[in-house]
């Protein structure tokens, strides 16, 4: 039943993704064309915000799932409250997508929202036990924050999210094959694998659309969230080793920008991977190699799981630093 409800799911999500795209598409480019500027990738306006298509076939899979196939979740699961949220943060980022927000107000808004996920945990789940559970929360909300904004930052060329996102997703799947995610957040991993695989097809390289906020924050939210089940059932190394890419490259350059004085909380073209792009690096050079990295960050964070111990988590916690950090000097250094 789980193998044939998890490809339902994927399948359903990919087509019902594609074909929003190809109905929204003539709306976007009237509507919401991404215009080049200093700081793009990118040379001609494209339109963006397929990320509505993604989100709403995420929402419609995990539906679809749910009414079609059992798969183990529970009628009180906290699938209707995620994808809530998600779909608050969607319309956050559409409306930043049209009208750009100041910076205070989008991540008071973006706050309210991760705060009212961290809020419906429950109580017994813990990261890290051995702090204070009111500092953790505090911590927990910080964190979420942090991530939603590196999802988007890091959305700067085309596939960068689809080959962060599909390798992250496909392990999150099987760790709910496992048992180490809950049925209900496996299915949601497989609906959001599906729709980025569907939105894929429109976004590799010269892409014909783009993501926008309206769905790199909730993307965002939704892997956060999902990451955060992990390290609740004891498996924090894991959590930590899938996105680590992305966390890498997005907190160096943020603090790389802090120590120079930097406007930080501007747009910007500084990321490893788009200094890459300054150095003789293709866009299909840059995903494949991150999406090869990814990929060996996922088979690491299975193996913390399989081989539980805090040696084993200290090896490929180790073995995954080291590849992250080979990637980033790569993409530092540029083509001889």
């Amino acid at each position: 039943m789980w193998i044939l409800g998890g490809t339902v799911t994927v399948v359903f999500a990919a087509m019902m993704s594609a074909l929003l795209i190809v109905a929204l598409y003539p709306w976007l480019a009237r509507y919401a064309l991404a215009r080049p500027n200093a700081r793009s990738s990118h040379r001609t306006p494209t339109p963006q915000g397929g990320g509505i298509a993604v989100i709403v076939a995420t929402v419609g899979a995990v539906g679809l799932a749910l009414a079609a196939f059992s798969l183990g979740v529970a009628p009180n699961s906290p699938l209707p409250k995620i994808l809530i949220a998600a779909i608050l943060m969607a319309c956050l980022g559409a409306v930043d997508d049209i009208r750009p927000l100041p910076v205070v107000p989008r991540f008071l808004l973006q706050a309210i929202v991760i705060v009212g996920v961290i809020y419906t945990l429950p109580d017994q789940l813990r990261v890290v036990p051995g702090l204070p559970w009111s500092i953790e929360r505090l911590l927990l909300v910080i964190g979420g924050l942090w991530f939603v904004n590196l999802v988007n930052f890091m959305d700067g060329i085309d596939w960068m999210t689809v080959a962060e996102a599909i390798p992250i997703t496909a392990t999150l799947a099987i760790l709910g094959v496992m048992g180490t995610l809950p049925p209900y957040g496996a299915v949601l991993a497989l609906a959001l694998g599906g729709a980025v695989l569907g939105f894929a097809y429109f976004n590799r390289p010269l892409a014909k659309v783009f993501l926008g906020d309206v769905g790199s924050l909730p993307i965002g939210l939704v892997l956060g969230w999902l990451l955060l089940l992990v390290a609740g059932t004891g498996h924090l190394a894991a959590a930590v080793l899938m996105p680590l890419y992305y966390l890498a490259d997005a907190t160096i350059t943020l603090l790389r920008r802090i120590l120079h004085g930097e406007p930080f909380w501007q747009s910007h073209r500084s990321h490893f991977y788009q200094r890459a792009t300054d150095k003789g690096f293709s866009t299909m050079a840059i995903v494949a190699r991150v999406f090869a990295v990814n990929l060996g960050l996922g088979a690491l964070a299975l193996a913390t799981v399989i081989v539980p111990g805090r040696m084993s988590a200290i090896a490929a916690l180790a073995i995954g630093a080291a590849l992250v950090a080979w990637l980033l000097t790569v993409f530092a250094r540029g083509r001889p």
